[in-house]
């Protein structure tokens, strides 16, 4: 894991890509091969292959006790280094390294028999000794594996006390899903061609369809990449949208003809059957089947086996709840029936990604263009075998900018969030935001709120003050009261000098937060406010983003508590009524 980590510092080093994939191709072609897939996958800021969705249960409490036992500080010492650094992996790697008697081989685990077993094919681990790669692999899987956090802290601290301070620091940057040495993906694929004189495109597709870069390296090195077959229950990357708001813009990107769907407020999934077998995906790739129930149910007695993309939205009656009632269901591993009465839920399927007959060879369609998949999902027939459990997203054509603003304003009248705006010939690229898909939204409203407190940023940001909590004033108390935290929407240059400012008024500190002065005022855009206990307004705004700095307005003219009721009782008035006409058709029937 040393020779890892040095090539990872080697890639942090240089902000030229073509030296990064020198590097790492380098690494790639000479790592023996037991070392191969879990090394590139770890080059991706995970700890298993991203089809393989296994949560490891690990969090900052757990790491910031098992770092402080290890490294023998305590956790103000570990806080302190996180805050010079944003970073946990270098700050374990900074309390490990000022230890005086760091080494491998330090101070022994609470539990050194909870220590993982060695990898079969590897070297057999030697108490002391530098962890290797598979190691490294093993550890992750056997945290994973252990029950209750104590378990777990065991497996970990075993592992730590093994590893010198830079084999340390990007352990739990792994841990943490965070590298930070300017690696994307797709410079791991290129890395991965280079190193053994194959095709990018093919790795690329190789990725793709097996949703793992380790199994792809492999296929690299062995010739046989040709071989990569995609497999249901292993989740496909969603295709990604780029965000647009002038229509006309969008028509001339995508034109002459476009087609749009509602965008609906729910959540995506990915649906995977094979026979009597049936499982739902997130976005994140994790496996929530159990949290809904009746659609995997109801996908059972499907006549074919393969892939769907779409929606989950809470649905009674033909008409679409709010996404307010949907968030009751997400997370819960096991729906009561009472919830599941209350908040029933459908999957409006938008596209098919890889079909066949029941029982036979399942065929990917993802290079085919949308309008041919869209007529596959259409012969499908799943509305007409699972009513009311299955839908079709709501097809329209538009050919013009006058007809998306018309076809948006339909969209938002049925309460949903804007369109996808889609160009009929465009393939499925699966993890890419390009632009054959565009997803038209306009902030519902803005609001003026005065900034009172911020907090140090993370990444590219770690040294100023970006990350804003805003309030608003309640003019029946004269205070003012929290309603958000946005960091999004100011340029580097604008948080540069705002830092300055809050550096000069800042009333406390906090950690990390800081309590200013309330002077700052924001004009804040949002899509969506909500009832919410975690600010003491009692509502929450869903994607704030900064729209620009109110230095006209001073902190005494900002919006009020009773202006943001007010929009909420807007928002909320017909969504009460959810049977409607308008509601019913924000689906197609049948």
């Amino acid at each position: 894991m040393r020779r890892w980590s040095e090539v990872a510092e080697r890639i942090s080093a240089t902000t030229r890509t073509s030296e990064k994939t020198r590097l790492l191709a380098a690494y790639l072609g000479s790592v023996e091969p037991a070392a191969l897939a879990p090394a590139t996958v770890f080059f991706t800021a995970r700890a298993f292959a991203e089809a393989d969705a296994r949560p490891l249960g690990v969090g900052w409490a757990m790491l910031a006790d098992s770092v402080s036992r290890v490294a023998r500080v305590t956790r103000a010492e570990l806080g302190a280094a996180y805050d010079r650094h944003s970073d946990l992996g270098r700050a374990v790697g900074d309390v490990l390294a000022a230890r005086e008697d760091v080494a491998p081989g330090g101070p022994a685990p609470r539990d050194a028999a909870s220590a993982p077993g060695p990898v079969p094919g590897s070297p057999p681990t030697v108490p002391g000794s530098p962890p290797t790669v598979p190691e490294v692999a093993a550890a992750f899987a056997a945290i994973e594996s252990a029950r209750g956090p104590a378990a777990k802290a065991a497996v970990f601290e075993a592992l730590l006390a093994r590893c010198d301070p830079l084999s340390a620091t990007y352990v739990v940057k792994i841990l943490g899903g965070e590298l930070r040495i300017g690696l994307r993906e797709g410079l791991v694929e290129a890395a991965i061609a280079a190193a053994f004189g194959r095709p990018a495109p093919d790795v690329a597709r190789a990725v793709m369809l097996t949703g793992d870069v380790g199994e792809a390296a492999i296929l690299a090195r062995d010739d046989r990449l040709g071989s990569a077959r995609l497999g249901l229950f292993h989740p496909l990357r969603f295709m990604l949208a780029s965000p647009a708001e002038d229509a006309a813009e969008i028509v001339a990107r995508l034109g002459p003809v476009v087609w749009t769907e509602d965008k609906y407020d729910g959540i995506r999934a990915q649906l995977h059957r094979r026979g009597d077998e049936a499982r739902l995906f997130s976005r994140d790739l994790h496996d929530v089947s159990a949290q809904f129930p009746e659609v995997v149910a109801a996908a059972r007695d499907l006549a074919w086996d393969g892939i769907l993309d779409g929606e989950l939205l809470a649905l009674r009656d033909g008409g679409v709840l709010p996404f307010l009632a949907l968030q009751k269901r997400l997370g819960r591993k096991a729906p009561p029936p009472a919830l599941l009465a209350e908040v029933p839920v459908a999957f409006v399927a938008f596209d098919v990604l890889a079909v066949g007959p029941r029982g036979g060879d399942v065929v990917p369609l993802l290079d085919l263009p949308l309008r041919e998949r869209r007529a596959r999902l259409e012969a499908l027939r799943i509305t007409a075998t699972a009513p009311g459990r299955f839908a079709l997203s709501r097809l329209a054509t538009a050919g013009s900018a006058a007809d998306l603003e018309r076809i948006f304003a339909e969209a938002r009248a049925r309460r949903n969030e804007g369109l996808m705006v889609k160009d009929p010939g465009s393939a499925y690229s699966p993890g890419r935001r390009g632009f054959g898909w565009l997803k038209m939204k306009k902030a519902l409203a803005t609001l003026d709120c005065v900034v009172v407190g911020v907090e140090v940023g993370h990444g590219k940001r770690h040294g100023v003050l970006s990350d804003y909590t805003f309030a608003v004033r309640d003019e029946a108390t004269g205070t003012l009261v929290t309603i958000g935290k946005a960091y999004s929407g100011l340029t580097d240059a604008e948080i540069a000098e705002r830092t300055r400012w809050f550096e000069a008024h800042t009333i406390s500190r906090h950690g990390r937060y800081r309590v200013v002065e309330p002077a700052v005022v924001v004009e804040v855009a949002f899509d969506v406010i909500m009832r919410s206990a975690r600010h003491a307004s009692g509502f929450a705004l869903r994607f704030p983003r900064i729209a620009r700095l109110r230095d006209d307005k001073a902190a005494t003219e900002v919006d009020t508590l009773e202006t943001v009721a007010r929009l909420w009782r807007e928002l909320q008035h017909g969504a009460e009524h959810l049977v409607t006409q308008e509601a019913a058709r924000s689906l197609p029937a049948g």
